[in-house]
């Protein structure tokens, strides 16, 4: 998994013969300052993209393969006793519905690459049956969230912060309909403003952003985008939430200093997020925080606060390590992909009925 924040790979070794889920190894990769850039770029229209896109494509299906190298050699497994490899790819735009109606979500991925390179059969292109059969694409991961921590007998909410923020909650019957869909931005404004101003891929443990102060009027702002009062199913990326977009926001306030405008995104996403389960989520006593977003101490506190009722508490405590979840949550589906099982999103991302999501590229 590479997801929105760009803060590199995540790979593990699923193994889905034992109940629970037991992930055998965790490997992970940076992304190099180019290809970063590059991924960034791409995410709006520019010069020869087309050619670009690919070129990128193929540079990170490079790093996926060094990431599923280390995974074979910390197992000590073969390629051969591998049944799949769920590969995400790398989101550079994501506009369902738009345009003529079914809109697209684009995953930048070759893995046909992928296949050579590793000799394991890829299971790609997760998002797009989802949009053609009229749904938003993403969150995706709240079907996996069900498998490994509802529980009968109670509400349990789970919030994974990447670049976007998304949440889900689980009924107490097991048989329940799933809710799912995204709050907001999670980091990716975060460590935009982070790269800017420090030279700094992310603020360490909301340590910059605690030191400064939240700007109401900016913040009241930022919270007026229409995206906050829309409904479920919805979901989002950087085609909204982008430097141009912050950038627009900021206008109006030329003189809110660097960190106070940090402390002011740090508090948006924790006020969007805690609102979300204020309004979808409140019988739950628990918010289970997964994604890089649970690292930030500070915006973890911010969370807490807003919901004094509900213990906020990071995915570790219910056995999956928060940088696990959604590499673990690709391989699941990978491996509903590979049997040939549905999966019914309907009340998650508002799809027409069951679907078999991913596409098969053989060894």
């Amino acid at each position: 998994m590479s997801g929105t924040s760009l803060d590199g790979v995540d790979g593990v070794l699923a193994d889905f013969s034992t109940t629970p889920i037991t992930v055998r190894a965790h490997a992970s990769a940076a992304l190099e300052p180019d290809l970063k850039a590059e991924l960034l770029a791409l995410n709006q229209s520019g010069i020869n993209e087309l050619h670009r896109a690919a070129l990128a494509a193929n540079t990170l299906m490079r790093v996926y393969a060094s990431v599923v190298k280390q995974l074979l050699a910390m197992s000590g497994l073969a390629p051969g006793q591998i049944t799949a490899i769920g590969a995400h790819g790398q989101t550079v735009r994501h506009q369902p519905q738009l345009h003529d109606g079914t809109g697209y979500t684009l995953q930048l991925a070759n893995p046909a690459l992928l296949a050579e390179l590793t000799g394991i059969d890829i299971v790609a292109d997760f998002r797009s049956r989802d949009v053609a059969a009229g749904g938003q694409g993403a969150p995706l991961v709240p079907a996996f969230h069900q498998a490994v921590f509802g529980k009968a007998g109670q509400t349990t909410a789970v919030l994974n912060i990447g670049g976007m923020a998304n949440l889900t909650v689980l009924g107490p019957a097991l048989t329940d309909d799933v809710l799912g869909f995204d709050c907001g931005p999670g980091n990716a404004l975060m460590d935009a403003w982070c790269q800017r101003h420090r030279g700094l891929p992310f603020d360490a443990g909301g340590t910059w952003a605690a030191s400064g102060q939240v700007h109401a009027n900016l913040l009241s702002t930022m919270l007026a985008e229409h995206f906050f009062a829309l409904l479920p199913p919805k979901s989002t990326g950087r085609d909204l939430f982008s430097p141009d977009w912050l950038e627009l926001q900021l206008k109006d306030f030329p003189d809110v200093t660097p960190v106070d405008v940090l402390a002011t995104l740090t508090e948006l996403t924790a006020s969007t997020c805690a609102a979300c389960v204020q309004t979808y989520g409140s019988k739950s006593k628990q918010l289970i925080v997964c994604g890089g977003g649970a690292f930030n101490a500070y915006l973890m506190a911010r969370l807490q606060a807003l919901l004094p009722d509900t213990a906020v508490v990071r995915s570790d405590t219910h056995g999956l390590p928060s940088q696990q979840v959604e590499a673990t949550a690709f391989a699941w589906l990978a491996s509903k992909t590979i049997r040939r099982e549905t999966l019914d999103l309907k009340s998650i991302t508002g799809t027409r009925g069951a679907r078999v999501l991913g596409a098969i590229y053989p060894a």
